[in-house]
């Protein structure tokens, strides 16, 4: 399997993933305990090939420190009761280790994956937030449920489908975001967000974390605390002959990434949005193996970091450290040199 180091900068934590296939269930608890052991601060998983929930469900009785979270689940497809129920369970599992990342997903997925309608992501993601929090505040507090929005109407919850307080019930909840609207919602709303991979640090500190702070403002909150989470674009490897390969498979990533619209503002900010617009129309006629060619290497290294395993850290650290709390990035693990690299990257961000 594929073992995802999360490098948050100040924090460590590490993350699954398996893009070509599916994660191996069975060794979810293994390897968890390996994250632990090499020093990270949490484990984070993406909702793919699995369902996260269970993964983090694994990963939590299999560890006593490590935090864990999803990143992210889709939300819509999910009522807020279900996601709420999750969330309390896996808080109790792991004693206040669990992080709720949530996610909205595109109309596409919405309609055509999950058979849903779609409505504007902004207003419906705040709605389904503050609908999860009403039902852990009557659940911990006995407040009596009652949610009325354009989207959920929640208003029954009987002793049978109560599991009542627990001991850790202020669950962080963040929010997947690349467009202002989102991130002014995580303001209002959430405790946290996560750009996506295509956010460059100037795009966080001048749109994002702007938008977050008006949203904030609006409802009177403080942002103490509230964290901003990427897993960057990279590319890594031990030697520089490995690297040119992996270079190959990223600049790859980056013409995908700028060929989907719900990503184009994050390209138009620097000036690309022409770029954008002509990979789109390759992308719709499925002209995939055209489109790597269009990124150019000025445009690969402003959304990619690149970088052998000696230097990934450090070019990390000065890329995302004014803007980001957490950075995380995934190499495989082959054997004990591997091991011994993902501990060195450990104490090397710690360090800083």
């Amino acid at each position: 399997m594929k073992l995802e180091t999360l490098l948050p900068l100040g924090k460590v934590d590490p993350g699954l993933r398996q893009p070509e296939k599916a994660l191996e269930i069975a060794q979810v608890a293994e390897q968890a305990r390996l994250v632990e052991d090499l020093g990270y601060d949490a484990l984070m998983v993406e909702e793919t090939k699995v369902d996260p929930f269970i993964v983090m469900a694994l990963a939590a009785q299999a560890t006593t420190r490590l935090g864990i979270g999803t990143a992210v689940a889709i939300a819509f497809p999910r009522s807020p009761t279900v996601t709420a129920m999750s969330a309390w369970t896996l808080s109790k599992l792991s004693g206040g280790r669990f992080t709720l990342g949530l996610g909205t997903q595109v109309k596409g997925h919405i309609e055509r994956r999950f058979g849903m309608k779609w409505s504007a992501a902004g207003p419906w993601i705040r709605e389904y937030v503050q609908a999860v929090r009403a039902v852990w505040d009557c659940w911990q507090n006995g407040t009596p449920l009652d949610v009325k929005g354009e989207h959920y109407n929640i208003s029954l919850m009987v002793p049978l489908f109560n599991p009542g307080p627990i001991e850790h019930p202020d669950i962080p909840i963040h929010l997947a975001a690349v467009n202002p609207v989102l991130c002014q919602v995580a303001g209002e709303v959430a405790d946290g967000i996560r750009p996506h991979p295509v956010c460059t640090a100037e795009y966080i500190e001048n749109v994002m974390l702007p938008a977050v702070r008006r949203g904030a403002q609006s409802k009177g909150r403080t942002l103490d605390g509230f964290k901003v989470s990427i897993k960057p674009l990279i590319a890594t490897a031990a030697t520089q002959a490995e690297l040119e390969r992996k270079i190959v498979d990223v600049r790859a990533r980056v013409a995908f990434y700028a060929s989907t619209p719900a990503y184009a503002s994050a390209f138009e900010y620097h000036g690309l949005g022409d770029l954008a617009e002509r990979l789109k129309v390759l992308s719709r006629a499925q002209r995939w193996e055209e489109m790597p060619a269009f990124i150019d290497d000025e445009v690969l290294h402003r959304y990619a970091t690149i970088g052998t395993f000696d230097e990934i850290g450090d070019k990390l650290i000065a890329r995302y450290g004014r803007v980001v709390t957490n950075a995380e990035f995934s190499i495989p693990i082959a054997g004990e040199r591997d091991v011994d690299t993902l501990r060195a990257l450990i104490r090397r961000i710690h360090a800083s």
